[in-house]
C-alpha cells in the first residue's frame, strides 16, 4: 500500500514538472524537474517518517541527504533522561558495529601502502592466531565474517573460508593487525582516519572527550534504566573498540559516506573490493543480502551499502546508495530488550524500506 501511494504521488510530481518545463522553454528542463522531484522527495519523506516517529514515540535522530542536499531532517527525545537534556544536531551517538567499515577501511589503507595482503594469514600478524585452528585464516576471511571463528578461543564453527558467521572478535583480530603492520595504537590509527575523513565530532569510546553524548537506556520513554560505564565500557571484550567502538554524529556520518564512497579516502579499486559481495548473511531483521568487507549490500535493487550497529541501548542504520548519492542514517540511544532487539529496529526497517522505494523509482 505504501509503495503504490508514493508511486501514485510521484507520477503526478513528474507529470506536473514536465508541464512547468514546457512552459519555461528557456530555463534548463532537466534542473526544473529534478528540483521539482526533491521539493516534493522532502514533503512525501516528511509525512512518511515523522509518522514513524510518532508511531514508534522515536527517541533519537534520523538524517536523510542526497549529497549535499538535506532532505530530511529530525531529532526527538532526549539525550539525556535524566536532566532532560534534548538530542540536537551535535548529539554524538554510540554507532556500535556501523564501526567495522572505518576498521575495514583502515585495513585496506594498510594493504594500499603495501603492509599487508587481503589473502595473508592472520597468523602472521597475531601469535594467539598460530594454533593450528586458527592458523589458516586469512584478513579477507575476518573482513567478510568468513573465517568460521566466533569468540576466541573457542572451536571455529567451521572450516575457514566455507560459510559465514557474523563475528565481534574478528574484527577485534583486525584491530590488532592494524597495530602490528602500523606501528600504532588502534586508537591513534582510527582518530588519524576520522581526522582526514573530515569528521569533526566523532571518536572511538576510549578517546572520547567531548560532550553531548547521548546516554545509552534500556526500556523505554516512560521507564528506562542508564547502561553503566559508557562509552568506556564498548572496548569490554565482549564488544571491543575495532568491533564497536566508534562514535559519531548524523553529520559526520554523512561526511564519511560522501568520502568514502567519492574515492577520497580509499582509491576507486580498493573501493570496489570493499563493496563487492564476498559472503552472504542473513540477518534477523533485514533478511538476506550480501556482505563485502565491513559493509552489508543489498540482494536485490536499490543498490545500497550498509551496515546496522546494536550495543546495549543503541540501534543504529547508515546507509548509502550509489546512484543518487544518498545517505540515510538512523541513530539511537534506547532499546527495549524487553521486547527484543528486532522490535528496536522496527522504525530503522520501516525508514529503510521507505527509503529503497524512493530509490527504486529514481
Amino acid at each position: 500500500m505504501l509503495k503504490e501511494t508514493l508511486l501514485s504521488s510521484l507520477f503526478l510530481l513528474l507529470l506536473f514538472s514536465c508541464q512547468k518545463a514546457e512552459q519555461k522553454q528557456a530555463v534548463n528542463k532537466k534542473a526544473i524537474a529534478d528540483s521539482a522531484v526533491i521539493t516534493f522527495q522532502k514533503k512525501l519523506y516528511k509525512t512518511q517518517i515523522d509518522s514513524i516517529f510518532d508511531q514508534y514515540n522515536f527517541n533519537g535522530s534520523v538524517g536523510i541527504f542526497r549529497d549535499s542536499i538535506e532532505l530530511y531532517r529530525r531529532n526527538n527525545g532526549f539525550a539525556d533522561f535524566e536532566s532532560k537534556t534534548k538530542i540536537n544536531d551535535s548529539t554524538v551517538f554510540s554507532i556500535a558495529s556501523i564501526s567495522k567499515q572505518f576498521t575495514a577501511v583502515l585495513i585496506l589503507i594498510q594493504m594500499e601502502q603495501g603492509k599487508l595482503d587481503l589473502d595473508d594469514k592472520a597468523s602472521k600478524y597475531i601469535k594467539d592466531f598460530q594454533k593450528k585452528e586458527y592458523e589458516n585464516i586469512t584478513i579477507r576471511q575476518l573482513l567478510n565474517h568468513s573465517s568460521g571463528l566466533n569468540n576466541f578461543g573457542e572451536k571455529l564453527y567451521f572450516k575457514s573460508g566455507s560459510g559465514f558467521n557474523y563475528s565481534n572478535d574478528g574484527y577485534n583480530a583486525l584491530g590488532k593487525i592494524i597495530e602490528a603492520v602500523s606501528g600504532k595504537s588502534f586508537d591513534e590509527n582510527m582518530l588519524e582516519l576520522l581526522k582526514i575523513s573530515g569528521l569533526e565530532n566523532s571518536s572511538t569510546g576510549t578517546s572520547f572527550k567531548g560532550k553531548n553524548f547521548a546516554k545509552t537506556y534500556v526500556g523505554n520513554s516512560k521507564t528506562q534504566k542508564a547502561v553503566e560505564n559508557m562509552p568506556k565500557r564498548l572496548s569490554n571484550k565482549e564488544i571491543g573498540i575495532p568491533a564497536g567502538g566508534v562514535l559519531s554524529t548524523i553529520n559526520d556520518l554523512q561526511t564519511w559516506n560522501n568520502a568514502l564512497y567519492s574515492g577520497k579516502i580509499i582509491k576507486s579499486e580498493t573501493l570496489k573490493k570493499f563493496t563487492a559481495k564476498s559472503a552472504e548473511r542473513q540477518h534477523a531483521v533485514f533478511g538476506s543480502m550480501g556482505y563485502g568487507l565491513g559493509i552489508m549490500t543489498n540482494e536485490n535493487k536499490p543498490v545500497s551499502y550498509f551496515h546496522s550497529g546494536y550495543v546495549k541501548g543503541a540501534p543504529s542504520l547508515n546507509i548509502y546508495y550509489p546512484e543518487t548519492k544518498t545517505s540515510v542514517i538512523i541513530l539511537s540511544n534506547i532499546a527495549d530488550e524487553e521486547k527484543g532487539k528486532t522490535a528496536s529496529f522496527r522504525p530503522h526497517k520501516k525508514i529503510k524500506e521507505i527509503a529503497d522505494i524512493f530509490e527504486n523509482i529514481n
